[in-house]
């Protein structure tokens, strides 16, 4: 029996059994994090959509999306450089190609001065019209499952890539909440596309899709005091990699933290500078 039908077998209590005992996902795997505030969106208030560039692209079904691109405040001739794509929540849901800038402090940190100094890349924020992820159970959700948005958004990062010097082997993902979600669905559709991921407060895919990104790296923050998206999906989420023989996740979890980003999310140097140290081998 292959491992996606072994983990099909598992009873779900033994999978969370699984992420809270040690000896099971592994004490490195996760961090304990306390007394840290939720983010303080009063760092990024002085950035807005006009800080990035307006696009628009038509994906092959016909979706269209709306995006927004920064770029490296200088590009030199014969570099190539990092793409990272920022999913956005929920709230940034519709076609003004602004909401999902507005209603995302993640997403504008990267317009940051010292972020963008530090890390000089591409940042693709596309907006989606409707859910890029749909859940299980909207008032418990457990699993998430991926809509025909983000195939559009698949799409559109081929594009950025094939119109900038972008570097394929340095593609990143990451969100928050919806858009933490549909970066863990991003990767599903994709395994071999990115060279690392990183969510936060989102819901994980179904736990038997695991063995296609047991080598993906991996970090996902999550507070475990969050009832809107419950931190026992990415907790399995990590158990089910560890079965898969992954040891490339790191699951940050933060005592006492609700449905938001953490304090040390922004303007997250370290993060960022672990994740852009993740390349993968390209041909």
């Amino acid at each position: 029996m292959n491992l996606p039908m072994r983990l099909a077998c598992m009873p779900l209590a033994w999978l969370l059994a699984c992420a809270a005992l040690a000896g099971c996902t592994a004490s490195t795997t996760t961090q304990i994090l306390r007394d840290v505030p939720p983010l303080d969106r009063s760092l990024v208030a002085g950035i807005s959509p006009d800080d990035f560039t307006a696009g628009r692209f038509t994906a092959a079904d016909g979706t269209v999306l709306p995006y927004r691109l920064l770029t490296p405040e200088r590009i030199e001739p014969g570099r190539r450089y990092p793409l990272v794509v920022q999913f956005h929540n929920s709230s940034g849901i519709g076609t003004d190609n602004r909401a999902q800038i507005e209603k995302d402090a993640s997403a504008r940190a990267w317009a940051m001065p010292s972020v963008r100094a530090r890390h000089p890349s591409f940042v693709l924020i596309p907006q989606f019209s409707a859910r890029s992820a749909d859940y299980d159970d909207p008032e418990r959700p457990q699993v998430a499952h991926a809509t025909a948005q983000l195939q559009a958004s698949l799409e559109l990062i081929d594009a950025i890539v094939a119109q900038h010097p972008v570097d394929p082997g340095r593609l990143y993902a990451t969100g928050f909440s919806m858009g933490g979600s549909t970066t863990w669905l991003a990767a599903v559709a994709r395994p071999q596309f990115f060279a690392a991921v990183v969510s936060v407060s989102a819901v994980a895919p179904d736990r038997r899709l695991a063995a296609d990104l047991a080598q993906l790296p991996a970090l996902a923050f999550h507070g475990d005091a969050d009832t809107e998206n419950p931190i026992a999906s990415d907790r399995e989420w990590a158990a089910a990699l560890h079965l898969a023989n992954g040891r490339q996740m790191r699951l940050r979890e933060y005592v006492g933290l609700t449905h938001q980003p953490p304090g040390d999310f922004i303007p997250g140097d370290w993060w960022r500078d672990w994740m852009f140290a993740q390349h993968r081998q390209t041909h």
